[in-house]
């Protein structure tokens, strides 16, 4: 886990690093319950224009791990989310200390289906850009897992953010992660100091083509959705 100053990278850049979140052992524990978990939901992207790959939303119960880095990594997050909210001008947007009040305040706006997934792609497969949002209520920040081995069990697919700055063109980022690393990342906006207090920066995910191989990943979003 990494220190909160350490974070403040998103502040800058909209997405820091996690570093060695998994070992190499959990990494394939993980992906294991893409065929053995709960799942709630099934999502073939190509059906919805989303690209081409599958994912897969966890269910209740979530799997211990999961559940744990939720609750963790949104405790460390938490003073930032509230620094962001007030910057980006969404005061309305309340962050209580512990994650399980995050959620039951989701749960009362009608947002009750959990959000954390797990992704496979195959050759040729991508991930449109897109925002993970689910509903009003949302968390400022999400955290992506790479799960297999770059280079050895896949090539290519990417992890890409994109950034449309008011009155500039957009710049993107690639963001390369090695077996059981996370970065966290921007929701849907950053902070960007500005001459009259702070613009919002729009901030965009997805992952380039496969060239080869299979590559799955994790998402960790810490609101629940409609």
């Amino acid at each position: 886990m990494c220190p909160l100053e350490k974070l403040t990278a998103l502040l800058d850049h909209g997405i820091a690093p996690l570093g060695q979140i998994f070992t190499p052992a959990q990494c394939q524990e993980m992906i294991k319950t893409y065929d053995t978990g709960r799942f709630r939901s099934h999502i073939h992207m190509a059906r919805y224009n989303f690209g081409r790959g599958d994912y897969k939303y966890y269910a209740y119960p979530l799997p211990e791990a999961i559940q744990f880095l939720r609750e963790n990594l949104y405790a460390q997050l938490v003073p930032l989310a509230r620094l962001w909210a007030d910057h980006t001008g969404t005061r309305g947007l309340t962050f209580p200390d512990q994650h399980s009040m995050f959620i039951r305040h989701c749960h009362t706006q009608g947002q009750k289906r959990p959000t954390p997934l797990i992704l496979k792609y195959q050759t040729g497969d991508y991930n449109c850009l897109h925002q993970d949002l689910y509903g009003a209520l949302y968390f400022p920040f999400q955290v992506v897992i790479q799960l297999n081995r770059p280079g050895h069990d896949f090539s290519g697919g990417e992890f890409i953010l994109t950034e449309t700055r008011p009155r500039r063109q957009t710049r993107a980022q690639v963001v390369p992660l090695a077996q059981g690393e996370a970065a966290v990342f921007a929701v849907n906006y950053r902070p960007e100091k500005s001459a009259r207090g702070y613009a919002r920066v729009t901030l965009r995910h997805g992952v380039s083509p496969l060239r080869w191989g299979t590559r799955h990943a994790l998402g960790i979003i810490f609101h629940d959705g409609k």
